[in-house]
């Protein structure tokens, strides 16, 4: 059976937090110069490569999901409470659970935008906690007003997610160990944790 060698990688620092996701090839390379503290979760692949002409041995790296190597970001300031991960729409609209949050109604990528729940017009910031996701329609018929002031009501209150939460949101294709892992991570209180507990 052929590896998905698209399925990305967990990478964390040496104290276990989360960094990023990258790929076979940044991880092979990672094993290949030492820099894997310690590896856990299922073995994804098995990358080989040439054979050497003394043994006659074909040399192989096996890559898990979730792998730890030495970084400076354990003091860096996305490990502290008021760090504010990059805002996106593609991160938003994972965090919003590809809902509009005020039609309730799921949606494709494509249909769906940013709304500020108090409009820009109205001096609202562009932060995670004053953006939504929207269908179009239902941002169009807002406008440039208040939720109030257009007689809509939010189904959820929008919220700023840790690092370790914007590392899930960005993640393509996060498997049952590497959800686990990142669960560990969330606050108590996260709205994303009935999502991956339901996964």
């Amino acid at each position: 059976m052929p590896y998905d060698l698209s399925q990305q990688v967990l990478r964390t620092d040496a104290a276990g937090m989360p960094i990023d996701w990258i790929s076979y090839q940044e991880a092979v390379r990672c094993y290949h110069l030492g820099m894997v503290l310690y590896s856990c979760g299922d073995v994804l692949y098995t990358i080989r490569g040439g054979v050497n002409s003394l043994t006659g041995m074909t040399s192989s790296v096996e890559v898990n999901s979730i792998i730890a190597t030495p970084s400076a970001t354990q003091t860096k300031y996305h490990h502290l409470p008021n760090y504010t991960p990059p805002l996106s729409n593609n991160t938003l609209f994972v965090r919003d659970g590809m809902t509009c949050l005020y039609c309730a109604k799921p949606f494709k990528r494509s249909e769906l935008s940013r709304d500020h729940v108090t409009p820009v017009s109205q001096k609202g910031l562009d932060t995670w906690t004053n953006v939504v996701t929207a269908c179009k329609r239902c941002n169009n018929f807002k406008a440039g007003r208040t939720p109030e002031q257009a007689a809509m009501t939010l189904i959820a209150v929008p919220f700023k997610p840790t690092h370790a939460e914007y590392v899930y949101l960005r993640g393509r294709k996060v498997l049952a160990d590497q959800m686990e892992f990142l669960r560990a991570h969330f606050p108590r209180t996260s709205p994303l944790r009935d999502r991956v507990d339901q996964y």
